[in-house]
């Protein structure tokens, strides 16, 4: 899950995305051995399968504060994610199903659950579906790389979902709740660099400069963990980092996180 607060000086909304994995354990009577060696997370086939295609992807024109406008901005944007993982997964030979799609303008209970707090995003393995919570949080902030960042990165839970990473972390037995808490990091910051992986496969279609990706960037490192009381997401300038590799790569293969040292899927200090 991915519970980013991105309350800046340069972002005054909140964008968040999460994906409803397993919740927090006790410790079991049998820990798995750690770090993770399990193959389905540290030697997925999305790690050699290259870099993604060089798609076009150019933005729909958004209002700020317009549901209508960031629908239609958002609705284009999920078909190049589908047809850039379809492609990509196509080549790691994992078959792909297109996620369903919910837009929410109001918190309420989706996917069996409560809508938790500052989340703008949320992703259900279980149904394969992504719901975005268009409100005046996001929408304001529609016309920046916020509103795509949000976007792919649930779409990279699904990608997830789909390789057989979701359940095999979900498979794992954990020592306490510090360890279960590294490794949750771990899910959440794939699916940022997925997310960065997939904007800088098309970037060269936007009609952005680097300073809208320095923007995204540096508002990302205001954000994380250290604005929240559980450490499940990573500091901000971890989450920057994760996102930053992805789109350097354009590609998956920069995003294995499971095989990363403890000090690059760090959290704030408790």
């Amino acid at each position: 899950m991915i519970s980013r607060k991105r309350s800046t000086t340069l972002s005054a909304g909140l964008l968040a995305g999460l994906c409803l994995a397993a919740s927090a354990p006790g410790i079991p009577a049998t820990a798995a051995s750690y770090p993770v060696k399990r193959a389905a997370l540290t030697r997925s086939p999305l790690y050699t399968s290259g870099r993604l295609p060089a798609a076009r992807c150019p933005e729909k024109p958004v209002t700020p504060g317009s549901v209508a406008s960031a629908k239609r901005y958002v609705l284009p944007l999920l078909d190049c994610l589908g047809a850039s993982w379809k492609t990509q997964l196509a080549k790691a030979h994992i078959r792909f199903s297109e996620p369903g799609v919910q837009f929410i303008t109001r918190p309420g209970r989706v996917c069996g659950h409560s809508w938790p707090k500052n989340a703008q995003g949320l992703y259900c393995p279980s149904q394969r579906r992504i719901v975005i919570m268009l409100d005046k949080h996001l929408t304001r902030q529609a016309e920046d790389l916020f509103l795509m960042d949000v976007i792919a990165h649930e779409y990279g839970h699904h990608v997830q979902n789909l390789s057989g990473i979701e359940a095999a972390f979900n498979g794992l037995a954990y020592g306490g709740k510090p360890e279960y808490y590294e490794q949750y990091r771990r899910l959440e910051l794939q699916a940022e660099c997925f997310a960065g992986a997939f904007i800088g496969s098309v970037w060269d279609s936007l009609d952005r400069t680097s300073d809208d990706w320095d923007y995204l960037l540096e508002a990302t490192r205001e954000s994380g963990d250290e604005r929240t009381k559980v450490r499940d997401h990573g500091k901000g300038r971890t989450i920057a980092n994760w996102l930053s590799r992805g789109f350097k790569a354009a590609g998956p293969g920069a995003c294995n996180t499971w095989g990363a040292g403890s000090a690059m899927v760090a959290s704030a200090p408790a």
